[in-house]
């Protein structure tokens, strides 16, 4: 198994299917890592839709969004389910950024963070605009979840350096 790309590593490239919701319209693509690059990415890898942690998680970041988009950055949320329950969880929850289907956990393995048998763990990997890791957090038990707080104070840390 792949292990976690470590801070000042370039993030593994991918290319994965993925929606955003805009108004009623779910806009469904091609998601590649390197169509991010010029500007931070927030890359949160989380273990299920409409399930309680992930709910609260990514409901969080949909309402703090604006934060994330005053700070350069944009969000994806990266998860073993397929489109169709993707749109469901963000036509129910009104999520606001893309989700990422990655159905065979490839992404997730590449990334280092998925456990046999169980899945993958809560991840937050944050990209500078190169597409290189600046700041991670891998959860041992992902019954807790990294606040929009935490993550802006680290994304406000890019554009002092």
């Amino acid at each position: 198994m792949a292990k976690p790309p470590e801070v000042g590593a370039s993030a593994p490239s991918f290319t994965l299917p993925g929606l955003l919701l805009t108004e009623d319209l779910a806009e469904r693509r091609e998601y590649h890592l390197e169509e991010a690059k010029g500007r931070p990415l927030v890359l949160v890898f989380y273990p299920g839709d409409d399930t309680p942690v992930c709910t609260k998680q990514l409901c969080e970041y949909t309402s703090d969004l604006d934060r994330f988009k005053d700070l350069g950055a944009t969000v994806w949320g990266i998860s073993p389910q397929d489109l169709d329950s993707h749109e469901r969880f963000a036509r129910k929850h009104r999520l606001a950024f893309p989700l990422l289907a990655d159905p065979d956990r490839a992404v997730a393995r590449a990334y280092g963070i998925t456990v046999p048998g169980l899945g993958l763990r809560r991840s937050v990997f944050i990209l500078d605009g190169g597409g290189t890791v600046t700041w991670r957090h891998i959860a041992l038990a992902g019954l807790t979840f990294q606040h929009t707080d935490t993550l802006t104070a680290q994304l406000a840390t890019l554009g002092e350096s």
